[in-house]
Formats: structure tokens, C-alpha cells, sequence
């Protein structure tokens, strides 16, 4: 039998009938309730208590009143309820009616008071010395993933049978259970602490605190939350993020069969006006707490003055009464006494939302240290969901920088076919400094680029972004890829001394069948021709661009019809695991491979290509960003291109109606043949008035029908809207109305301005 030690007062008179308080426990008498809480305190009021003599005697009346209240009678000590103390009451001692937790079933002794008591339990009786206790301490707090508090329940004899003082027990009980508390919430911070993006750090405080702190937790977060130093611009409004709870309830269709035949919810109310909780269920039906998906802040609501005041508050104090139905909804069932805390999260500038810990009636209520817990899972979390939304809107807008410095869509210039990847080096670093192109070029040509900027930071996204724009404006002068190749390396040094890149720069003419290629550092393409054998193309190496002093050499090769040719950058052959060489045979033999399979009568499929040739990619593989692009070569057949040159005389235009007239009739394109001899009749007056040189005129027929006339002045063209008085100014007026399409592009030699017309039978688009 356990004995509990008392003062040298002597057994104090047991009173019957001691009432109940408002939670429907039994009120311990006066005297017999002061004597236990000043050994619960640590140092009692009167003289200290001594072996034998009258403390024996206050033992044994102790145990006979415990044994009578054990076995129903009215008198007597009754059996201790849970801490229900207000906020701001001291939990050190014991106050009447006040004592130790409930054991759970099953459990007796100080086995019992340990396991049920859980974080923050009250404090208790102490234990006399020469007790023992089992718990494990693995670290991160108690075994079983409990924080256990002190131990309220038996206490053990000394020699001779005389209960022994415990006033330095009670020290011990109080530092342990403070070690707990921190142990607690050192595992519990680290565990939200490893959370990057915001569901982490919301499911860490959940599992952290859930059944170790609090038998269920609910997550709200204002929606949307607010980044950096954005001011809300409407009300504020919270939404359920997550619940969490110890155990589920798989069938709450009968609740009265839950609080009894015939009562509601209404009914299971106690007088003031509070629900049960520990006659209702902790979960709904679907494993979720029964609380509202939305709330709306009210300015100077109670919910608003609890938020503003930051600090966690009791489920039983006012503010939390009138605050709590507001978060979670009037059909939401409230706690009694201290089994609710209503934690608001606030981050660095602002409240982003609120946390409620709920308790179970099985275990201890919350009790004033355990404000102090909840307030560091709050602060963490909200400073973590902080960090993480501002690392989401950076990760955002490095994502849409890197996707807006590379083309939404490639062109569909005639002659040729094209498909693209681009790979980050990693989720969370999705920006980098490679980059590709397809630029169309006077003539139907085409360029072809692709680049590799050192690093894959935002510093070398910018940096490709501008290489990319200076690029695309050297091609539009119709350069040569050297020369182009040449032009960014001053750009590369003026941008900086460190600012250095690798790059391949490529003209295909479809006409000719011809490819041009430029490098400058970068791996050389490969050609998988079309009955199926793959050639690395030899091409001058060159130095990297922002070297600066060095010349780029340029090479001419054919490019046949069927033909493919892959441009790529180092990250898709180079890694930790191999070499660049290596790499390049790897994807040559895998290009090969993949031609096999598909038929040596046709060329495989473009996206499946690419496809395929990232599959190649193995674990540890991806150490830099990859940017692909390939070209499937189609040509324009010689029989499709009629040429002219015309000399700059006032017979020009006429002659050029008559080419182009049998130009479509040797197509049978005989309907074309007004609108094509109006159209030429003007572009080629225009040029044959300020050209020197001879005009050049060729009409192409792909799936439009095209025209390029050329001359050597530079002035570009421009619509403008003719007076009535005016002899001339409407001949692109004419060719903007009746062409597909048109454009003017400027030559190193001069300009060619071009026009489209829809065959017959195609659709038509402008």
C-alpha cells in the first residue's frame, strides 16, 4: 500500500459530502487536500515531518481514507482528478481536488501514474527516496516516444517501515521531468527544422507533437500566405492545412449512441454551456477532426485578440472560449478545462496562422509549462513556413527567369525539323546557364545554337540571357558563324573579366544541303544519317567565348536529307562517373542503337528521340544542366527552286512576271498566277529603284509557295498609308493584304524582302 507522508499536525478529520466541482469530481476536505499539497510543494508549512510517531499515524489515517474513498464511500480522500488550473495558477502545488492523473486500465502503482501522465502533467506528491523508476532515455526524450512526467503515485518504505522525507525527491522528479520538457522539445524543433517546403514543416510539427504533446493538432494557415513584406489587400482568411490525432473513429453516423440514448449534443452541455469532451469522439468519420475548412478573421473579433496577442492561450481561459468556435466552427466540440491550447504561429513580420492541441480525457491536462512547449512549436513552425514560402517564391521566380531566357516554341522554318530538352541540374536547382536557339535566316535558312555558360546560378542564367539576346541580333544581320562566334566574345568580355561560356553556332540551307558550324569550346555535334550510322562531326574546337584574342574557324559540310544532327551540352555527356569522350561515343552508340530499332528506311521519330537519348542518363549522371537540340534535315529538292537574276532596269518587273508565270505553270500552280505576278511586279519595282547591283529573285515551293526578291541597299521597306495625291507608297500595302505572310531582312550585302502565298487547297493563315 502506498503511502503518501504528512505533517506533524496529525490525521486531520475527513468531512463527507465535500461536493463536486464544475467538471463532476468529488472536492477533497480542506485540511486532508492542504497537508498533501505541502509535501506536493517540495517544503511543507509546518515543522518537517518525522519518522514514526505522529507522521506513522498521519500515514496510517492517510491510507485508511485512501482505501475508503477506493472502495466508494463518500468520506474520505477522494480520487484525484486532472489539472484543471486556470492560466496564471501555479502548478507546483496541488490545489483541492487537484492530484494525480488518472491511471490508465490496467495499470496500477507508480507503472500507472508514469506511462499516463504524459508532458506536462501536473505536479504531485513526491516520491521518497529509495523509489525506482522505469524509463528510457534514448536521446530524444522518454521511451515510447512519452514525455513522462514526475511520479504522483506510490511512494516506497524506508527501513524500519517509516516513510521518509521526500523533499529532495520532489527536486529530482521536478528536474527530471524539466529535462524531459526540453529533450522534448529539442527533437521535436529538430524535426520541424528538416522540413524544406511547407507541407514538410506543417506534417513535422504534426508528428512531433502527436500522441507525444497532444493527443490531436490542428493546422490553420492564412490563405494565400503572404510573402516577404506583402501587405494583405482583403480580409484574412485562415484554411485547414492538416489534423493530426492519435486514433481514428471509423463510424460516428450515431453520435447519441456515443453520449447516450436520447442526448445531442445540445444535451451533452454542461451549465456552462460547454461540451463533454470526454463523452465525444476526438476524430470524425473520414479520420479528420469535425472542424471548419475556412474562417474568416473579423477585425476586433475575439479570434483577432487572441492572434494579436501572440502568446498560446488555454482552451478554458475567455479569450480561447469565445476565440475557439470562431476558428473551428460552433459544431465543433470544446474541451473542458485545460485540454486545449490555442497557439498562434507568427512568423517574422506577421500571425500566419494558428495551431490547436487538443487532449484526450486519458491522459493529464495541459498545465502551465506546457504554454511555454506550445509556444516554441509555434515559433518554429511559423518562422520555418516563413523560410519556406520565401524559398518558394525565390525557386519561383529563378524557374520562370531560366524558362522565359529560353524560346517557348521553336520556329518551323522550310527545309528542316526541330525538337528541344532542357534538363536543371536538380530540383532545387532549377536555373542554369545553358541555353538553345533556332533562329530562321534569310533565304529559308536556318541557325542553329546552343550554349554553356559556366555555373548554374542566376548570375549565369543572367549571363545566358544576354549572350542568347546578342546572338540572336548578330544572326538577324545574316553574319558568318564565325564572325557571329566572334562578336560574343567581346560581348562575353565586356560583360566581365570571369565571364566565360562555350558555344556552337550552325546555318543550315536547305536549298544547298549545306550546314555551316562555328565553335567556340563546345562538344562537337553528331550526325545520324538516315540508313542508320552516327558520326561524330569534325569540327575546329576553338577556345571558349571571354577568352578573347583568338580567332574561330568555320566549316562547311553537307547535310543530307533524312539526316539528323543533335546538338548538345557537356552535362548530358560528362559527369563525375565519365569523361567528355567517353560520354560522346556513349551517345553516338545510342543514337545508332535507337536508328536500328526504328528502320534504316526512315529516320526515327524527333521526340522520341530526345527522349531516348536522355534515357541514357544513369544514377550520378547529372551534375549539370543538359540543353538538346535536334534537326532533321528534309531539304528542298532542286526541282522545288527556280532562280533569277535581273539587272536593275525599268524592264525588270515585267520580266519577273513572265519567270514567275512559268514557274507555276511548270508546277501547275496556275491559279497563283495573278495574285504571284502582282505581288512580284511591286517588290521587284521597289528594289530595281535604289539597287546598283543586279536584283535576285527566287520563288520556292514547299508547303507555301515563297518568294525572295534581294538587291543591295540596306534600307529596309515600311508600310505606310499612301495620301490620295500620292503616286506611289502602295505596293506593301498591296502585299500585306494579299500575302500569307511578308518580311525584310537586312544583309551584310544589302536586304531580301520576302512574301508567302497559301498553295491551293491548304488552309489559310496569315
Amino acid at each position: 500500500m502506498t503511502e503518501y507522508p504528512t505533517s506533524q499536525e496529525g490525521p486531520q478529520p475527513v468531512a463527507s459530502g465535500g461536493g463536486t466541482d464544475e467538471a463532476g469530481h468529488g472536492k477533497a476536505p480542506i485540511a486532508a487536500a492542504e497537508a498533501v499539497r505541502t509535501h506536493a510543494a517540495g517544503a511543507g508549512v509546518g515543522p518537517a515531518a518525522e519518522p514514526g510517531g505522529a507522521a506513522a499515524a498521519a500515514a496510517s489515517d492517510v491510507r485508511a481514507a485512501r482505501s475508503a474513498a477506493g472502495a466508494g464511500g463518500s468520506a474520505g480522500l477522494p480520487r484525484p482528478r486532472r489539472n484543471a488550473a486556470a492560466p496564471g495558477d501555479v502548478p507546483a502545488a496541488a490545489e483541492p481536488g487537484e492530484g494525480a492523473a488518472r491511471p490508465r486500465p490496467g495499470a496500477s502503482g507508480s507503472d500507472a501514474s508514469i506511462g499516463a501522465a504524459g508532458l506536462g502533467a501536473p505536479a504531485e506528491a513526491p516520491r521518497p527516496r529509495g523509489g525506482s523508476e522505469d524509463m528510457t532515455d534514448d536521446g530524444n526524450g522518454p521511451a515510447a516516444g512519452t514525455i513522462a512526467s514526475g511520479d504522483g503515485g506510490a511512494g516506497h518504505h524506508g527501513g524500519g517501515g517509516s516513510a521518509v522525507p521526500a523533499g529532495g525527491s520532489g527536486e529530482a522528479t521536478a528536474a527530471r521531468r524539466e529535462g524531459d520538457r526540453l529533450r522534448f522539445v529539442g527533437a521535436a524543433t529538430r524535426r520541424i527544422a528538416r522540413g524544406i517546403d511547407l507541407d514538410e514543416i506543417v506534417l513535422g510539427l504534426c508528428r512531433a507533437t502527436v500522441p507525444t504533446f497532444s493527443d490531436a493538432i490542428l493546422v490553420y494557415l492564412r490563405d494565400p500566405l503572404p510573402v516577404g513584406d506583402e501587405r494583405p489587400v482583403g480580409p484574412v482568411v485562415l484554411r485547414l492545412r492538416r489534423t493530426d490525432r492519435l486514433r481514428p473513429i471509423d463510424d460516428l453516423t450515431d453520435i447519441s449512441s456515443t453520449i447516450g440514448a436520447g442526448m445531442d449534443l445540445a444535451g451533452a452541455a454542461g451549465a456552462t454551456g460547454e461540451l463533454d469532451f470526454s463523452q465525444l469522439p476526438l476524430v470524425g468519420p473520414q479520420g479528420d477532426l469535425p472542424a471548419a475548412e475556412l474562417c474568416e478573421i473579423r477585425p476586433g473579433g475575439a479570434l483577432a485578440e487572441v492572434l494579436r496577442g501572440v502568446r498560446p492561450v488555454f482552451g478554458s481561459s475567455a479569450a480561447a472560449r469565445a476565440a475557439l468556435p470562431e476558428l473551428l466552427g460552433v459544431d465543433h466540440p470544446l474541451p473542458r478545462g485545460n485540454r486545449a491550447v490555442l497557439a498562434p504561429l507568427r512568423g517574422r513580420r506577421r500571425v500566419i496562422g494558428a495551431a490547436v492541441f487538443l487532449r484526450s480525457p486519458e491522459r493529464p491536462a495541459f498545465e502551465q509549462n506546457d504554454l511555454l512547449v506550445a509556444a516554441q512549436l509555434a515559433t518554429h513552425t511559423a518562422l520555418g513556413i516563413d523560410k519556406a514560402v520565401l524559398y518558394g517564391r525565390e525557386a519561383y521566380i529563378a524557374d520562370e527567369l531560366q524558362r522565359t531566357m529560353l524560346p517557348d516554341s521553336l520556329p518551323q522554318p522550310t527545309g528542316v525539323r526541330l525538337a528541344s530538352r532542357y534538363l536543371p541540374a536538380a530540383e532545387t536547382a532549377r536555373v542554369g546557364g545553358d541555353w538553345y536557339d533556332a533562329i530562321p535566316l534569310p533565304g529559308s535558312r536556318v541557325a542553329l545554337v546552343v550554349g554553356d555558360v559556366m555555373g548554374h546560378s542566376m548570375t549565369s542564367a543572367a549571363i545566358m540571357g544576354q549572350l542568347r539576346t546578342t546572338a540572336q541580333t548578330l544572326a538577324q544581320l545574316d553574319l558568318p558563324p564565325a564572325e557571329v562566334l566572334h562578336h560574343l566574345d567581346e560581348q562575353a568580355q565586356r560583360l566581365g573579366s570571369d565571364r566565360m561560356a562555350t558555344c556552337l553556332y550552325a546555318v543550315y540551307d536547305p536549298v544547298a544541303h549545306r550546314i555551316t558550324i562555328a565553335n567556340a569550346g563546345h562538344p562537337p555535334p553528331v550526325l545520324l544519317h538516315l540508313g542508320g550510322r552516327a558520326e561524330v562531326l569534325r569540327v575546329p574546337p576553338g577556345a571558349p567565348i571571354g577568352v578573347g584574342g583568338v580567332d574561330f574557324e568555320a566549316v562547311e559540310l553537307d547535310a543530307p536529307a533524312g539526316g539528323t544532327l543533335l546538338l548538345y551540352t557537356d552535362g548530358l555527356v560528362e559527369s563525375r562517373l565519365r569523361d567528355v569522350w567517353t560520354g560522346i561515343e556513349q551517345l553516338r552508340e545510342r543514337l545508332a542503337t535507337t536508328a536500328q530499332l526504328t528502320g534504316l528506311d526512315h529516320p526515327p521519330p524527333l521526340e522520341a528521340l530526345c527522349d531516348d537519348v536522355l534515357d541514357m542518363l544513369g544514377p550520378g549522371d547529372r551534375d549539370d544542366d543538359i540543353a538538346l537540340l535536334a534537326a532533321r534535315f528534309d531539304g528542298i529538292a532542286p526541282s522545288d527552286v527556280a532562280y533569277w537574276f535581273l539587272d536593275p532596269e525599268e524592264t525588270a518587273p515585267g520580266r519577273a512576271r513572265r519567270f514567275a508565270r512559268r514557274a507555276l505553270t511548270r508546277w501547275g500552280l496556275e491559279e497563283l498566277s495573278d495574285s504571284l505576278e502582282l505581288l512580284v511586279s511591286e517588290v521587284v519595282t521597289n528594289a530595281v529603284r535604289y539597287a546598283e547591283r543586279p536584283v535576285t529573285l527566287r520563288l520556292l515551293r514547299t508547303d507555301v509557295l515563297r518568294c525572295e526578291v534581294g538587291d543591295d541597299s540596306p534600307q529596309l521597306p515600311r508600310q505606310r498609308r499612301a495620301r490620295d495625291t500620292d503616286e506611289g507608297g502602295r505596293g506593301l500595302f498591296l502585299v500585306n493584304r494579299m500575302a500569307r505572310r511578308w518580311g525584310a531582312t537586312r544583309l551584310s550585302s544589302g536586304k531580301v524582302v520576302w512574301f508567302e502565298l497559301s498553295l491551293p487547297g491548304a488552309p489559310e493563315r496569315r
